[in-house]
């Protein structure tokens, strides 16, 4: 049994991940984290054959390769779209994934690196995947300015009345919006919302560019 830690500050994508690989037989997930403290301290309790962890998640690199090899862990690093593998295989990291990684990718990277192979996803593949994604780029344009913030907002894990108070309006409003946005794209709840648009580049970096460029609600 195959014992693995997500460490990562988006609980979307952790949930995501938890999701593809707890149906695997031979991969248990034993703690989850979302900020350096319990990442820490996940290491140190649970020994865990592979730690997937978001590279924002600590502040040192060093530090987290230095207590993973104390403890016999190898390291997986969820990097951003554009970043450079080689300076996390350089640096003691085993495998590098991004966020729009298929599931298939996901466990069949826990299983290399835990064999103490190394693994980095095909960027070129997933640049080409990116380029050709029909239902992507037709969802995207089917969303308004208003709902692609919200499905930004919804992929960092922000609540409804987060996300009311971030836009300046109701919780009731947001709901509605939400109804809209399942229904354009086909999804049932947050979750299938949040998974859907990380596994579609254009869709994910149209919203993070419609947050990024929002004013601030006042």
């Amino acid at each position: 049994m195959l014992k693995i830690i997500l460490a990562d500050n988006q609980a979307i994508f952790r949930t995501g991940a938890a999701k593809v690989l707890a149906v695997e037989d031979d991969l248990r997930i034993v703690a989850q984290a979302e900020n350096t403290e319990k990442m820490m301290m996940a290491l140190e309790k649970f020994h865990a054959t592979v730690m997937i962890f978001g590279v924002e998640t600590h502040p040192s690199l060093p530090t987290v390769v230095e207590t993973a090899r104390k403890f016999k862990t190898k390291l997986v690093a969820i990097a951003e779209t554009g970043q450079d593998s080689r300076h996390y295989l350089t640096n003691g990291v085993h495998g590098v994934i991004y966020r729009n990684v298929s599931g298939e990718s996901l466990v069949q990277c826990v299983r290399k690196v835990s064999k103490g192979e190394t693994w980095v996803q095909d960027t070129q593949e997933s640049k080409e995947t990116a380029e050709n994604d029909l239902v992507g780029a037709r969802v995207r344009d089917r969303l308004t300015a208003k709902e692609l913030k919200i499905v930004a907002l919804i992929v960092q894990g922000y609540k409804n009345k987060e996300i009311a108070t971030q836009l300046g309006t109701t919780e009731q409003v947001i709901k509605n919006y939400l109804r809209n946005v399942y229904d354009k794209i086909g999804v049932s709840d947050r979750l299938e919302l949040a998974l859907f648009t990380i596994h579609h580049r254009i869709l994910a970096e149209a919203a993070a560019t419609s947050v990024a460029t929002a004013t601030p609600a006042r």
